[in-house]
């Protein structure tokens, strides 16, 4: 029997909106994990998926990147990274996301012996499926492993090359603290270079300073995360002044224990001085709910408003890396929308 949504979630699930901050391995989930194995004859450490969801328990970001990596494990052929990112999009749909962008991890499936090209094709042939069959646009993101040399993100950069026109901006990712951003200043430049836009999480763990690198050193177009913001007053106003992007992910911030609850997340602090916002599930599977379930549990811990929920649909479209024009429709359906369902 189905449950009755409440008139707040049914406005939440419904309402259009981007994804802007989803790693796509972290949207593993245990049952598929299991599948994947089985057809690849791979054995994994945990029994069940409830046992696997019994080890989602995370004191900090390291704890979980060992089980996340557990799970990378798995991925080996093409065909285990369309079904990853396929599920992944029909459960987008099932919530009204509209345009995703995103990441992936290459140097975490090249160090296993997984080709780059393996990696990517599989991918984007499900992105591609999406817009066809489901109507989601998307761009995707390449990543690096900060907790890996900058001279290995260069050798993956350089292979990346050969799939240009499939990759919109580079990102930088994994273990933050004790990883500045400055150590990717040099494939960052290169990126820019050649026509990439660039992101990086910055300020999750680490400090305030990690989102000043990341923004004057890597020229990131959005910071990842960037909860750590507040607490530099003159990064704050310099965010809001430059309409810079924070892809936010309280889920995540909640498990990993970058905040103790979510009433004390910064988001709605945020929006009243000005910042450009949006929430996002950054690794689902491992965190607890995708986006809806996000916007939800922040509407619970803070109170958000029908016009502020609005406001974070149409940030996550003009935070996008969509044209302006298109940019432009998607906020309009968004307020439609509000309109009708009002």
């Amino acid at each position: 029997m189905m449950m009755k949504l409440s008139f707040i979630e049914r406005f939440i699930r419904g309402i259009p909106k981007a994804e802007l901050h989803l790693h796509i391995e972290g949207t593993l989930e245990p049952e598929m994990m299991f599948e994947i194995a089985e057809r690849n004859n791979i054995k994994l450490r945990y029994r069940t998926a409830e046992e696997v969801r019994r080890a989602y328990v995370f004191r900090n970001l390291s704890e979980f990147l060992n089980v996340y990596y557990e799970g990378v494990s798995v991925l080996l052929y093409e065909e285990d990274f369309y079904d990853l990112t396929w599920a992944y999009l029909e459960k987008a749909y099932e919530q009204n996301v509209t345009h995703v962008e995103v990441f992936f991890d290459p140097q975490a499936h090249i160090r296993r012996g997984v080709s780059f090209d393996t990696v990517i094709c599989g991918i984007h042939k499900a992105l591609e499926d999406a817009e066809h069959r489901l109507g989601i646009s998307s761009r995707l993101i390449m990543c690096f492993l900060r907790d890996l040399p900058p001279e290995d993100a260069l050798d993956t950069f350089r292979e990346a090359l050969a799939y240009k026109d499939w990759i919109t901006a580079v990102g930088l990712d994994s273990a933050e603290v004790g990883n500045p951003p400055s150590k990717f200043r040099k494939v960052f430049e290169e990126a820019l270079k050649e026509g990439f836009l660039t992101v990086a999480h910055a300020g999750e763990e680490g400090p305030a300073d990690y989102v000043w690198e990341a923004l004057n050193l890597l020229k990131v177009s959005r910071i990842d995360h960037g909860n750590r913001a507040v607490e530099d007053p003159k990064l704050m106003a310099e965010l809001a002044r430059r309409r810079i992007p924070l892809t936010l992910c309280p889920l995540s911030n909640l498990k990993l224990g970058v905040v103790k609850q979510l009433e004390e997340h910064p988001l709605k602090f945020m929006m009243e001085k000005g910042l450009l916002v949006t929430i996002n599930s950054d690794d689902p599977a491992y965190f607890g709910g995708y986006v809806a379930e996000n916007y939800m549990a922040v509407q619970n811990a803070l109170g958000l408003t029908l016009d502020q929920i609005t406001t974070l649909a149409k940030n996550s479209f003009e935070a996008s890396f969509l044209n302006e024009e298109e940019k432009a429709k998607r906020i309009s359906k968004v307020e439609e929308y509000k309109r009708i369902f009002h």
